[in-house]
Formats: C-alpha cells, sequence, structure tokens
C-alpha cells in the first residue's frame, strides 16, 4: 500500500513539476523580451536543509536587482540544484521559497565583461527568520507547520484566530478536541497537560479552561502540540503536552499594538487590548492587556428513561440558558541583562473572568409513557460567578561558556481565588400545568482559594558536537481549600443545609528530577531520559474528619530514535511512561446541580492513572507525516454519566476503571498547491478500549474506531490579502461510558493589511453554516439517556490591528515558568 501511495505521489509530483516548468517557461518568455538569448552568465548552486541534506522541488526565482521583477523561474532537482545559464551583462537577485521555511534572497550578483559566472554558496533553508545582506526577510509561517518532535499552530497572523479566545482556537487544532465543558484532549486520548510558555499551569479542567476562555486568541503566538513529551517535562498528561506561547516583542526601542473587535451571533460579543514593550541595551520591559465581553445562549435536552422492577419513568428536561461574561488578563514584566552571559527577569500575569447566568430556566416533563405528562418541574436557576488568577515569575539564565553549557532558574507563586452563586427554584406542577405542591427554593455558594508554589533548575552541559546533557530538579506546594455552602429557603428565611454542605482541604507536594542524554550519530539521533517523582498528598473533608494521606515513588522513562533513511525518509520511534493525577475538584465530594434531577458530583477515592505510550513516525520528504500509536493506561481516570434509578436522577461523576487501550493513527500532510495557495491536513483514525470488572455491579468492556479530521487552507491572494478556510469532522465515538455522536463546522476568515502593514483588518465566520452541537447517549446497555447541546457556535467578527514604534533588529530570549501541571488540575467555571 505504501509503494503504490509512493508511485502515486511521484507521478502528482512529476506532472506538478511538468506544469510548473511549462508555467515557468511562458512566464520566462513574457518577461526576458528585453533580453538577448547570447548573453553568457550563469548563476549555480545547491540548497540545502536545516540538516544540510540536498532539498529537492525548492522554487528558485531571478529576479532583476534594480525593481525585483521576476526574469526566470526554476526548481531544484533530486540533489539539491540549479542553474540559470545565458544570462545577458546586468545585476540579479536570487530567491529561494519553501513552504515551511524562511524565504531566502541572495546577491545581487553582476554579471559583466569581468566576471560571467557565479557558484553561489549553498543556501540553507531554515524556519526561523534570518537577516541576510542588511534586509530583514520574514516568511509568513505556514497555519500548520509539522516539526521532528511536535504540531505547530501559527495562530499569531491567523485570521480565523481574530476575536476568539485560546479555548476556541484549540478547537481548531489538528487532532485536538473540546467537549462542552472545555474538556481538552488529543488524539482521542484525555488527560493533556495545557502549558503557557512552557510553564505547567497547576489548574484543574474546569479552572483551566476558564483561563483559556479568558485568554484573547490576539495574544496568542503559537500553539505547540506535543505527543510524547521527554523526562524534562512533568510527566503528568498521559495523552502528551499543548503548550500555549503568548506573543513576545523583543524589538529595540519602544513599539507596540492596539486591537479592537467586534462580532456577532444570537448576541453581541466584543473584544480590544493592546501591548507596549521597551528595549534597551541592558533591560526590556513589556507589559499587555486584552478584554473580551460575551453574551451567549446555551441550550440543553435531555431525554431519559428510569427503569426499575416495577415500572418505567420517562423524563423529557429542556434547559435554555443565556450568560453574560466578561473577562481581562493581563502580563507586565522587566528582563534585566546583567552581561552577554547572564539574565534575570520578573513577570506577572493574571487574569479575571465574572458574569451570570441569570436566564436560565429548566422545564422538566415527568410520565409513565412516552410523550405522556404525568407531572412537571419548572425551574429558574440564576447563578453567578468571578474568578481572579495571578502569578509571579522570577526567572534567571546563564551561559556557563561558548560550548553552549547554560543553566536556568524559575520560581512562581501563583494565587487563584472563585466564587460561584447558583440559586434554585422550583415550582412543581400536575398534569393541568397547576401548581401542586410548594416550591422547593435552595441555594449553593461554592468559594475556592488555590495556593501554589513551585522552583526548578535546569543545567544543559554538552560533552562534544554530538552528546548533550540535561538535568534538573524541581519542587512544587499546592494548597485548595474548597467550601460548599447549601442553605433552603423555608419560612421566608434562608436556613443552612448543614447535611449536604461541605467543606474540603488538599495539600500536595511534588518533588522531581530529571536526566536527558541526547547522543547524534551519522543519520541518527538517540535521546534516553528519566525523571523521577515522589508525591506526597492530604485530603481532608473537614465536616466528617475523613483524612487520605497519599505517598507515591515512581520512575519515568523516556527513549527517543531518529533515523534519516536518505534525504526523502526518516523514521523515528518514541517511547514515555506518564501519570494523570486527579483534578483537585474531582477530588472533592461535592454536589454541583445543574437542575433537580441532575448534577455532578466528586471522588474523594481517584487513584492516580499510569500510561505507558509508544509511536512509530515516518516522514516522507517532510510534506507526508505519519505516526502509529499505542498506549495502555492502569486506573483510567473517565467520567462516567449514570442514571440512579432509586432518585430517578442522571449524574456525573469520575471513576477509575480497570484499564483503556488506545490505538491511533495519524497522518498529516501540509502541502503547496500553488504558490498563493497551500494546504494542511490532518487525519487521525484511533480505536479507545475501555474496560472494567465491576461497573454498577457488572463487567463494562466498550470501544470504537472513530477518526478526527481537519483541514485548513490557505489561500494570498495578494502581498496584503490572505483568506483562509479551516473544516473539522469528529466521528462518532465512545469515551469511557458515554457514546459522542459526531460533531463538524467550517470557519471562513479573509484579512487586508494597509499603510507597509500595519493596519490590519480581519473578517472572519466561525461554525459558518451552524453545524456543532454536542450529542451523547450510554454506551451502556442498561442506561437509556439521550444528551443534545448547543451552543452559539456560529459568530461573525471584525478585528482590527495597528502596530507602532520601532521594528529593528531582535533578539531576547524566552521566558520559561517553573509551575504548570498543578495548574492544570485546578478547576474554575464560567
Amino acid at each position: 500500500m505504501r509503494h503504490l501511495k509512493d508511485i502515486s505521489f511521484n507521478k502528482m509530483k512529476s506532472l506538478t513539476t511538468s506544469i510548473l516548468a511549462c508555467m515557468i517557461s511562458l512566464l520566462t518568455f513574457f518577461t526576458t523580451n528585453a533580453q538577448t538569448s547570447n548573453g553568457e552568465g550563469k548563476l549555480s548552486g545547491k540548497v540545502l536543509d536545516e540538516k544540510h541534506i540536498n532539498q529537492s522541488y525548492v522554487s528558485v526565482s531571478l529576479l532583476a536587482a534594480k525593481d525585483s521583477t521576476l526574469i526566470k523561474g526554476s526548481i531544484t532537482d533530486d540533489n539539491g540544484s540549479y542553474s540559470f545559464e545565458r544570462l545577458p551583462e546586468g545585476k540579479y537577485l536570487v530567491a529561494f521559497n519553501m513552504m515551511g521555511y524562511t524565504r531566502v534572497f541572495k546577491g545581487p550578483y553582476a554579471i559583466n565583461a569581468t566576471r560571467k559566472t557565479y557558484n553561489i554558496d549553498n543556501v540553507e533553508l531554515a524556519p526561523t527568520s534570518k537577516q541576510l545582506n542588511s534586509v530583514n526577510i520574514v516568511a509568513r509561517k505556514p497555519l500548520v507547520e509539522r516539526q521532528i518532535d511536535k504540531t505547530v499552530l501559527n495562530v499569531e497572523n491567523s485570521v480565523l484566530a481574530a476575536g476568539n479566545t485560546a479555548l476556541e482556537i484549540l478547537e481548531k487544532a489538528p487532532g485536538v478536541s473540546v467537549d462542552k465543558d472545555g474538556n481538552v484532549s488529543l488524539r482521542g486520548k484525555t488527560g493533556v497537560t495545557v502549558m503557557l510558555d512552557g510553564k505547567p499551569t497547576y489548574l484543574s479542567s474546569e479552572q483551566l479552561a476558564n483561563l483559556l476562555r479568558s485568554t484573547e486568541g490576539n495574544a496568542i503566538q503559537s500553539i505547540e502540540l506535543i505527543t510524547n513529551p521527554s523526562a524534562k517535562y512533568d510527566a503528568a498528561g498521559n495523552s502528551g503536552i499543548i503548550n500555549i506561547k503568548l506573543k513576545k516583542n523583543r524589538n529595540y526601542g519602544t513599539n507596540g499594538s492596539v486591537t479592537a473587535g467586534a462580532g456577532y451571533g444570537r448576541y453581541y460579543k466584543a473584544n480590544g487590548g493592546f501591548s507596549l514593550n521597551h528595549r534597551e541595551k541592558k533591560f526590556n520591559a513589556f507589559g499587555e492587556f486584552n478584554y473580551g465581553k460575551n453574551k451567549r445562549f446555551h441550550d440543553l435536552n435531555i431525554d431519559r428513561v428510569n427503569n426499575t422492577t416495577t415500572d418505567q419513568t420517562f423524563f423529557r428536561q429542556t434547559s435554555t440558558q443565556v450568560g453574560l461574561r466578561d473577562n481581562y488578563n493581563y502580563k507586565t514584566g522587566i528582563d534585566y541583562f546583567i552581561n552577554d552571559k547572564n539574565t534575570i527577569g520578573f513577570a506577572v500575569n493574571g487574569y479575571r473572568a465574572s458574569g451570570n447566568n441569570n436566564d436560565t430556566k429548566v422545564l422538566t416533563l415527568i410520565g409513565s409513557q412516552p410523550l405522556k405528562t404525568d407531572s412537571s418541574v419548572l425551574a429558574y436557576n440564576p447563578s453567578q460567578y468571578k474568578y481572579t488568577g495571578i502569578t509571579y515569575n522570577m526567572n534567571y539564565k546563564g551561559t556557563i561558556d561558548t560550548t553552549g553549557q547554560e543553566i536556568s532558574a524559575d520560581a512562581d507563586y501563583s494565587r487563584y481565588r472563585g466564587f460561584q452563586n447558583n440559586e434554585y427554584d422550583n415550582t412543581y406542577l400536575d398534569a393541568k400545568g397547576q401548581p401542586s405542591k410548594a416550591p422547593y427554593i435552595f441555594r449553593n455558594r461554592t468559594p475556592s482559594l488555590v495556593k501554589i508554589l513551585a522552583a526548578k533548575v535546569d543545567y544543559t552541559l554538552p560533552i562534544n558536537k554530538k552528546t548533550k546533557l540535561e538535568t534538573g530538579l524541581k519542587s512544587s506546594k499546592v494548597n485548595t481549600d474548597n467550601v460548599s455552602d447549601f442553605e433552603n429557603f423555608l419560612n421566608n428565611n434562608w436556613q443552612s443545609d448543614i447535611p449536604r454542605s461541605d467543606h474540603f482541604i488538599y495539600d500536595e507536594n511534588i518533588n522531581a528530577g530529571y536526566v536527558n542524554l541526547n547522543r547524534e550519530f551519522t543519520g541518527l539521533t538517540v535521546q534516553l531520559g528519566l525523571r523521577a517523582e515522589q508525591t506526597n498528598s492530604k485530603g481532608n473533608s473537614v465536616p466528617s474528619q475523613k483524612i487520605s494521606n497519599r505517598h507515591y515513588f515512581d520512575l519515568f522513562p523516556s527513549v527517543f530514535v531518529n533515523r534519516v533513511l536518505s534525504k526523502n525518509h526518516e523514521v523515528g520511534f518514541s517511547y514515555s511512561r506518564r501519570i494523570d493525577r486527579p483534578d483537585y475538584e474531582d477530588l472533592n465530594p461535592f454536589i454541583h446541580f445543574v437542575d433537580l434531577y441532575s448534577y455532578s458530583v466528586g471522588n474523594p477515592f481517584l487513584n492516580p492513572q499510569y500510561t505507558n505510550s509508544f509511536e512509530v513516525s515516518y516522514s516522507y520528504k517532510k510534506t507526508i507525516n505519519a505516526t502509529l500509536g499505542y498506549s495502555h493506561t492502569n486506573n483510567a481516570i473517565s467520567r462516567v454519566l449514570i442514571s440512579d434509578t432509586l432518585k430517578k436522577t442522571l449524574f456525573i461523576s469520575s471513576q477509575n476503571l480497570a484499564e483503556k487501550k488506545s490505538y491511533s493513527l495519524n497522518i498529516n500532510s501540509p502541502l503547496t498547491l500553488f504558490k498563493w495557495w497551500t494546504t494542511n491536513n490532518n487525519l487521525t483514525v484511533f480505536y479507545n478500549e475501555f474496560s472494567t470488572p465491576n461497573l454498577l455491579g457488572m463487567p463494562y468492556k466498550g470501544g470504537k474506531t472513530a477518526f478526527n479530521f481537519n483541514s485548513n487552507q490557505t489561500i494570498t491572494l495578494n502581498g496584503t490579502t490572505n483568506f483562509e478556510l479551516s473544516g473539522f469532522y469528529r466521528s462518532p465515538q465512545v469515551d469511557g461510558t458515554l457514546s459522542v455522536k459526531p460533531i463538524y463546522g467550517i470557519d471562513l476568515g479573509v484579512s487586508k493589511s494597509f499603510m507597509e502593514k500595519k493596519l490590519s483588518i480581519k473578517l472572519a465566520a466561525n461554525d459558518v453554516f451552524n453545524l456543532q452541537k454536542f450529542r451523547i447517549t450510554s454506551a451502556l446497555p442498561s442506561q437509556n439517556y439521550s444528551v443534545n447541546e448547543k451552543g452559539e457556535s456560529q459568530v461573525f467578527r471584525l478585528t482590527c490591528s495597528y502596530r507602532f514604534g520601532s521594528s529593528s533588529i531582535k533578539g531576547a530570549r524566552q521566558r520559561s515558568k517553573g509551575s504548570s501541571e498543578e495548574e492544570n488540575r485546578v478547576k474554575s467555571g464560567g
């Protein structure tokens, strides 16, 4: 099959090359009418990639030096070689262009009576910007970029990122899925660790979702998807790491940007922000503020049957909710360059989100037969919330010598506060819609506080030119304090409901160390790693004085091998062992009501899950990349939706299943169809199998073959106008005990720049055809329910941004913080 694909691809490539050669010949005919065929000049050379391997199919253009008009075009052959012959006297530039690499210019070269032949030095294509002959040439990066150890989503200049939040942008990333609650999965597997600027967030899934909803898209530079991380990273996250890199301005002088946008779906949206940066020789100061306002709807319908040994009860629940959310995020800091080898820095970043879902109505129809109503409950459930978070970071980086020996250190302190107030006003009605008994009114307030302290040190030692040793230490301490207060409205007064109220305190300390050894051979790279983590935790349910102490030590080995078979073929292998500790919120034995008959509940007895992951990868000319993966998880943590037949309720809770096996095949293909049209297509086919010997008193085994497909198209209409189209399809799949129906959507966007690209206007449409909706049923034969949800996914946005100030030479460092895995496990609502 692979051989047939190679033949098919080669035929397509040959046909494309022939067509392109014809087009170049025609173009050459029309652009060389002023030149004679008697020229004797010649320009030739060779193009290499970043690994010094001959690079074929690179577009090479011969330009007139005086005005950069095209004279001739060519494509490098299998040896990476090119040549322009029979050139008349004159001055020429040579341009090299290939998708995923920085465009390179060489020259000028003067052909005259003194010199007629130039053998140009080897040109090395690189994926980053370079300063060439005093002219800064910056290529537009593809939206999706595949690198040897990760996939990068370059959203900085993407039209589709304009006006969206970080969570909404993640939904567009290849292989990434985001469910209705903001939980993120990668290649069909949950348990993703999300980092900001290479730093774990230490937040639970709910609080992380809240942070991502509060992070505006215009603050993001790129998103990195790392499916099998090395020992240098925290061992948390069985399906890998998603690293969100925020924009950083490193230009000398004072510069900044201003952004404003508006959107409309069923309700209005607005966003805005500004950034300011000032850099001098000894220091760099930066600051940024972004704001978002969003009013949106959310519809929820639940149909279920409650079966007992004697009867059946049919429930039809319809919920409509309109919520308003205000949020902002900010960061500020300073880097001080002590000398050329030592830098210290201080940074503060934070967010605030507040809002309400005051317009929330739930109608529950109850009957002994389908479509028959014997009674009903009409509920009005308003809620308000407020979440804040702030992180302080101090960092140091030192270059010890010229061989690349480095040491870096980070210390972080984070503090997150949350408060949510929910009221439930339930009116009971009979079959005729008349009140049948007194209303049931209660409310629930849930203040929370999370404090995180983390510090780490990393050291890099190049043993020789081909061998590098990395090692480091890290320690973190987390304290969470959560309260759940219930009150009932009786006799015109609010009275405490002590049996349902709770207070949960959780403390956790993780100490870790790692070592990585990287060795390069001819055409072969091997990296061996080992990470050790010691965990101490204590959970305390204060009212009942139930205390759970845990102490455990784990080793997490990793192996990475990459082999360059030839200039067109690369293969790789990786293995890692990883851990997922339960979210802090999932450990809280709290009840969170959706309505009177639907709720979620915590599980203080959750255990960590352990995963062994294997991947084999293959790359053909960096245009077709395939990865075959297998992972096995013990004590798999899964969200289980269950009907309580005695209480006639539906609740969701996290539980440990015995094991989970995952098989996946990922194929990624970035292609340049034409000079003005690039495309990236990502297909992940996977099978997740869940099994446990005892679930609801019976053994359970469930799984389904499924696939996720993402396609991104970028069309450059001219130098200042770009068009983007993005679509995705997620097939039916099984997640634990949930059978998830397909979900799909299409996004469109166009951007136009003015004033030498300082002013940019972007128009984008999310879910153009309003197709996205979330539907699930039970994968358990004994459970009979269906859930249908629809949010405000169709939104049209207009965003304007303006850059001002200096744009001179760049050159600063990346800032890295040491706290994130713990933040990843703190939940926040909204």
